[in-house]
């Protein structure tokens, strides 16, 4: 048995657009890197509160320009989209800025802090006309195309159990973004988004939701584990810490087989379906290794931007809020609230 090919076009199909990188941190440090060497995109421009750290993001990847506001990054006329790449505390400001001029916007995940301003970011962006993308690069993957058509063939049977989680170690440290409930820290939107959001992925939103966690001494999510019901009968278990490297994986259990998702699940990989009767078949391994695959993402929105569309139909808006949703009742469950909220 051939597993299905991926129908993930090359990132450097894709036509380019003039991006903005708002915030320039880690992830937008290897988003630049990925555009660079795999796409056809351009990073013109690049905006951050302090002037130096700016000016030495545009150095290291020979960005034309480096402002020190937002403001004024968004407000450049040669700018097409934004990456929205801030922590998860400010991605409702700094997106609804984005599309308050005009801009196309990646918005990297966790979409917002809660689903209330992730509808008031969808519906910015519907009014505005702009495209808009919440920034779960795993789901544009090769990897998860090939799960797309398996779980479309019917190949599994019927979907019983999805299995996900997704652990780090990180040193207890009040002062990190991890760890301050002011900039939305914790286990659940940093780690905790990706199995959730491929639960969500494979069977849509839950019927219902069980979750319990613990917490920090500063007050955000340590660990949480959750379970999931859906209408089928179907059951999706995720859980998430900051206290231990887990083995990360994922697992889609049916009747007829499974789908089996190596750690860490969330990169490219390589896709194993193993039959009721104990045959593995695996995909071929990816092209595009790592964290590089941040690439297909960004193509993804520059080819809905150059068809006129304005959602992607991998990941549209409103499966966004739903995510959203999910996982405001887990941290009503467990008992975390944000400043402000």
């Amino acid at each position: 048995m051939r597993l299905p090919t991926p129908r993930t076009p090359d990132p450097a199909d894709a036509p380019p657009l003039r991006w903005g990188v708002l915030a320039p941190g880690g992830i937008a440090a290897a988003m630049v890197e990925a555009l660079h060497r795999f796409t056809r995109q351009r990073v013109v421009a690049v905006g951050s509160r302090s002037p130096e750290r700016a000016q030495a993001f545009a150095d290291r990847f020979g960005i034309d320009r480096a402002y020190c506001s937002y403001e004024a990054l968004v407000d450049d006329p040669d700018v097409d989209a934004i990456y929205v790449a801030s922590p998860h505390s400010h991605h409702r400001d700094h997106a609804l800025l984005a599309i308050e001029a005009g801009k196309h916007v990646l918005v990297e995940k966790a979409f917002t802090r809660n689903a209330a301003e992730a509808r008031e970011v969808v519906d910015a962006a519907r009014t505005a006309g702009v495209a808009c993308v919440e920034a779960m690069w795993t789901r544009f993957l090769p990897s998860m195309d090939v799960v797309r058509q398996l779980l479309a063939s019917g190949a599994l049977g019927q979907v019983e159990t999805v299995t996900a989680d997704h652990g780090q170690w990180f040193a207890v440290d009040p002062a990190s973004r991890l760890f301050a409930p002011g900039l939305a820290g914790g286990a659940l939107l940093d780690l905790g988004i990706y199995p959730i959001s491929f639960a969500s992925f494979v069977l849509g939103a839950p019927g219902s939701v069980g979750a319990r966690g613990t917490l920090t001494e500063t007050g955000v999510d340590r660990q949480v584990s959750a379970v999931f019901t859906y209408d089928s009968g179907a059951h999706a278990l995720v859980s998430t810490t900051l206290a231990a490297r887990t083995p990360t994986v994922a697992l889609v259990s049916g009747s007829e087989a499974r789908i089996e998702l190596g750690g860490p699940f969330y990169v490219p990989g390589v896709v194993r379906l193993v039959t009721r009767s104990g045959e593995v078949h695996e995909s071929e391994p990816p092209a595009i290794q790592g964290h590089l695959g941040l690439c297909h993402e960004a193509a993804h929105l520059a080819q809905l931007v150059a068809e006129g569309a304005t959602e992607s139909p991998l990941l549209p808006l409103d499966e966004t809020v739903a995510i959203m949703e999910t996982l405001d009742e887990i941290r009503a469950l467990v008992g975390v609230r944000y400043p402000g909220e």
